[in-house]
């Protein structure tokens, strides 16, 4: 039988409460597209780091194949496709059906092409919106999936829309998001150096995730699909030197959001005491406890 993770303790629900603020960030579009994705750099630091220090055997792309439920000749949309690393791993068990991949920016868009570059599995390559899917056919895909973009996209109330229309009867769109409080120990860390920098207030925010979360979601997608299923998993990952969760927290989340676009406030200097606040509290948690932990609550909602 298939042992199932729990991660969650009264002390870390506790801390969550304290440590999460109401408000998160919110980027656009552009900003996706110019800044975190002009390279394959953010991606692949969290993919390296997901998987390299992960404690639950059932890996994300496990839970992605419990729900798609591939018979092996689906037609599959990727919204958010980045770069193809999902796909890849998800290829061969849809090895007869096709593939189709949407991304705004360029950059990873070309870095997918690359990696599924000579497979038999017909691939196609889009750059654009998830709220615009008008080169699409109707009813023209088994199974759509969204994995950790939808925050970026313009118009939800659209794209949820346009996934349902090119959404064949009977299949299955899979948005994949986190809960707020989702790596908690990170943003405690990231939080608690702020304030011993009287950092700005309008720093102190969650992750634009929140924007479409697996708290909120349902509802937003309950106007557009008939049935909604939230599948939850958890994870966690395990440090027990701070580099590769320095990387994870630099480049991987742009020091939880802080940096990820310019700010005439915060100078070098600024990020540079930050990081060795952050990576003090990092080392202490190693000594004292053996690891530093960063704890994923995070789910799909499978839509019909």
């Amino acid at each position: 039988m298939e042992k199932t993770m729990d991660f969650r303790t009264p002390a870390l629900d506790a801390l969550a409460h304290e440590v999460i603020p109401e408000q998160h960030f919110e980027f656009s579009a552009a900003t996706a597209r110019d800044r975190f994705f002009n390279d394959t750099r953010m991606l692949d630091v969290k993919q390296w780091v997901h998987n390299a220090f992960r404690t639950n055997p059932k890996s994300m792309l496990d839970h992605m194949l419990g729900n798609l439920a591939f018979t092996g000749s689906e037609d599959l949309l990727d919204l958010g496709c980045g770069n193809g690393f999902v796909l890849e791993h998800l290829r061969p068990h849809f090895a007869d059906g096709s593939i189709t991949g949407l991304d705004i920016a360029p950059a990873v868009l070309a870095a997918a092409a690359e990696r599924l570059n000579g497979t038999a599995t017909p691939c196609r390559w889009i750059e654009g919106s998830a709220d615009d899917l008008s080169l699409l056919d109707t009813d023209a895909f088994d199974r759509v999936m969204a994995n950790y973009m939808i925050h970026y996209v313009p118009d939800l109330d659209r794209c949820f829309a346009e996934v349902r229309r090119v959404l064949r009867p009977g299949g299955l769109f899979q948005l994949t998001t986190d809960r707020t409080d989702s790596m908690l120990e990170m943003y405690d860390v990231h939080f608690t150096a702020l304030k011993a920098m009287a950092a700005p207030e309008d720093l102190f925010k969650a992750t634009p995730k929140g924007r479409l979360s697996l708290a909120n979601g349902a509802p937003q997608l309950r106007k557009h699909f008939q049935h909604v299923e939230t599948v939850t998993w958890q994870d966690q990952l395990r440090f027990t030197d701070p580099a590769p969760f320095m990387r994870f927290y630099q480049v991987g989340h742009n020091h939880c959001c802080a940096s990820s676009e310019p700010d005439e406030r915060l100078s070098d200097d600024f990020f540079t005491e930050l990081r060795d606040r952050v990576n003090a509290q990092v080392e202490r948690a190693i000594k004292t406890n053996g690891y530093f932990a960063v704890t994923k609550y995070t789910g799909s909602f499978l839509c019909r």
